[in-house]
């Protein structure tokens, strides 16, 4: 019987440094990728690798010896000890394989949940596979069901709605006041890791230019070059608010960065074009009365905490709705693979039946002498349509059996009451020669 396995780390398994040293990056994830089919027992297999997991995929006849060898090969491949990461290891098998993985992808497994880019890391993973030819039916099957689930998650429910991290809430608040950030210019100051992050979701929404800001020029200049944007001096920060549109501040200044004269004079330039304040820093970089000019928007950490917390809400309702269509998804691909046991039988049944109608056609034709290719045309379709009907019915009695308990029960008997198994022809033999043994006997 083939099982699935789905076995790794994740961030809710593995501290970060483990994550890291078992992470397959460029050329070790396509070297480990292409090998995996080569380990004892595994029929199919793939490796998704992020910050945030590692994960093996495969299927196997042998749970326990597939599995024994996939912690071989990522101990061989990262030397990382096997006992330094066992103790952190995951197994799901089975239906409880298959619904993670469609979890992982749908990002309900992932530490901000909604988030978009792990779907766009497994279909990566899924690539890779593809070329090393390392999936077959299962695996492919498998990962198209996730992907189907992971859109289906996102236009039915709304869990990629919500911001639910610093980021992402700044990102939305700042669609809020521009509604169209193409084309926006971002002013950042200091290298605060929740303003750097936010620069980038920033980005992402069609930010054209990004000016950093920074007491330490050089590092200026470092974060600048990673957002391929524009270093200034700190001291340039006045002249800056004329040309920005959205400012992100995070320094560990004690006193304000911004004051309301600041911002007052670069509006008698900006026409009063709005100026939109992200203030992540502890204590404030802006000062709070710039918030009452007109045109000046002002949110300070604990506002976009606040928006944080109410999303959080919102996405844990939609979440409810996102399991229910994972459930649903596990439950047609299992249903599909349940299937798999009768298909080898059902490719034999129609087999059977053209063997015997090729036969039978050519037995024919002796007697009828010279057809035309009309008539020939006649006959093929005569001869395909009788045997099509005479294993309908056959046909769809066993795949209507296939999620029954005692499945095999039918399988077993289909091949025997169709002479479909190699052996069953011995076990006749053996059995009339029996009888004529005994019907001697009693002569």
């Amino acid at each position: 019987m083939i099982h699935i396995v789905d076995m790794g780390v994740n961030h809710e398994t593995a501290p970060v440094e483990l994550r890291e040293s078992l992470a397959l990056y460029s050329e070790s994830s396509e070297a480990s990728v292409a090998c995996i089919t080569d380990l004892p027992w595994i029929k199919e297999g793939l490796f998704i690798s992020t910050c945030n997991r590692v994960e093996a995929l495969f299927t196997t006849e042998n749970t326990q010896e597939a599995e024994s060898s996939v912690v071989e090969l990522l101990s061989q491949t990262r030397s990382v000890s096997a006992e330094d990461f066992l103790p952190h290891l995951f197994i799901h098998r089975d239906k409880d394989a298959v619904r993670h993985l469609l979890r992982v992808a749908s990002s309900l497994d992932s530490m901000i949940v909604g988030e978009p880019q792990i779907l766009g890391q497994i279909k990566d993973a899924y690539s890779k596979a593809t070329r090393e030819r390392t999936t077959g039916v299962i695996l492919n099957r498998l990962m198209h069901r996730a992907f189907h689930t992971a859109k289906r998650v996102r236009t039915e429910t709304g869990i990629c709605d919500a911001a639910v991290s610093v980021s992402y809430a700044a990102v939305e608040l700042a669609k809020k006041i521009f509604y169209d950030l193409r084309g926006k210019k971002v002013l950042l100051i200091g290298a605060g890791e929740m303003a750097e992050l936010a620069a980038r979701n920033l980005l992402s929404q069609g930010v054209t230019s990004v000016t950093v800001a920074n007491r330490t020029f050089e590092r200026a200049v470092d974060l600048a070059r990673n957002f391929q944007g524009r270093p200034v001096a700190f001291e340039e920060i006045g002249l800056q608010l004329f040309e920005a549109d959205i400012v992100i501040s995070s320094t560990a200044s004690p006193g304000y960065i911004i004051t309301v004269e600041q911002v007052k004079k670069c509006f008698r330039k900006r026409r009063n074009n709005p100026l939109f304040f992200i203030d992540i820093a502890v204590p404030r970089d802006v000062e709070p009365q710039v918030n009452d000019l007109e045109n000046a928007y002002v949110y300070d950490i604990d506002d976009l905490r606040g928006v944080v917390r109410i999303n959080k809400a919102k996405r844990a309702d939609e979440a409810f709705k996102a399991e229910r269509i994972v459930e649903e998804e596990v439950i047609k691909f299992g249903k599909w693979l349940k299937t798999l046991a009768v298909v080898p039988t059902i490719v034999s049944l129609k087999e059977k039946g053209e063997a015997i109608r090729r036969a039978e056609i050519k037995k024919s034709i002796a007697d009828l002498g010279s057809l035309s290719p009309e008539q020939m045309g006649v006959l093929e379709s005569l001869t395909l349509s009788i045997v099509e009907k005479i294993f309908n019915d056959p046909i769809v009695f066993l795949k209507g059996k296939s999620e029954r308990p005692h499945a095999t029960v039918y399988l077993d008997m289909a091949r025997k009451l169709f002479n479909l198994e190699p052996y069953d022809k011995e076990e006749e033999k053996h059995e009339h020669s029996g009888n004529d043994s005994k019907s001697q006997k009693a002569s």
